[in-house]
């Protein structure tokens, strides 16, 4: 059966993004090297824009560049992770380069969401410094987060092992991470608990705890703003 042709809105979204295939596949390749083909990241690159071409919501107030850069990086780490063997460097950043886009995209749900204010130029500044210090966090802690399983419940395979110091370094930041989340509001620590400290599925997780994914990516990202200031005091996380 043929699929319906895409309609003019949704290819005009997506020529006018193309631009950010390249420009985002030439920033992961920069970070991941060798690890993964420019070719690969073009390709998943260009999926994700299409598939955000396609559920962009104009009511939501996000600029669609903004979205679409999310799911275009998305789709290119998923289909990095899909490759097998990956240097356990290569991997692990790749998790937290997820990490990352998941307090955006958090983010960018709380900033356009109804009831939003404006702020002063000083608040603008500090929430811009508190917004990057979380990034660095969501870095770390995703880096050493316990791996995901796919549907087919299986592992990314690693091409070698930790060194001792690499383990003993990722065991102290896990372990400030699961006394740091004491305090916090219980569908928050749940989150990050059960997705970076035991290895589920995100998705999983929020649809447990009865959550939209726009909201389940707010609260995340509530959760690791808390984390960022906890973790910064304990002097484990940037």
């Amino acid at each position: 059966m043929t699929e319906p042709a895409d309609s003019p809105e949704v290819l005009d979204r997506f020529n006018g993004a193309l631009d950010l295939v390249t420009k985002i596949a030439g920033q992961l390749q920069s970070s991941m090297g060798c690890a993964v083909q420019r070719d690969e990241l073009l390709s998943c690159g260009q999926s994700g824009l299409l598939d955000a071409a396609r559920r962009f919501d104009t009511e939501k107030g996000v600029p669609f560049r903004a979205y679409a850069t999310l799911r275009i990086r998305g789709s290119m780490i998923d289909g990095v992770r899909a490759a097998s063997p990956l240097p356990r460097r290569a991997y692990e950043r790749l998790r937290g380069l997820g990490a990352i886009d998941r307090v955006n995209e958090g983010a960018l749900e709380d900033a356009y969401s109804p009831g939003a204010s404006e702020m002063s130029t000083e608040a603008a500044d500090q929430a811009l410094a508190d917004h990057l210090a979380t990034l660095a966090t969501a870095m770390a802690i995703g880096m050493v987060a316990t791996p995901v399983r796919g549907d087919d419940d299986k592992l990314t395979a690693l091409s070698h092992e930790q060194s001792p110091e690499e383990i003993a370094s990722d065991a102290e930041i896990r372990e400030t991470v699961r006394r740091s989340l004491d305090g916090l509001p219980h569908q928050e620590a749940e989150l990050v608990r059960r997705h970076y400290l035991e290895g589920e599925r995100f998705d999983v997780v929020a649809a447990e705890l009865g959550l939209s994914k726009s909201w389940a990516s707010r609260l995340h990202t509530r959760a690791l703003m808390r984390l960022s200031k906890r973790l910064r005091a304990a002097g484990v996380a940037p």
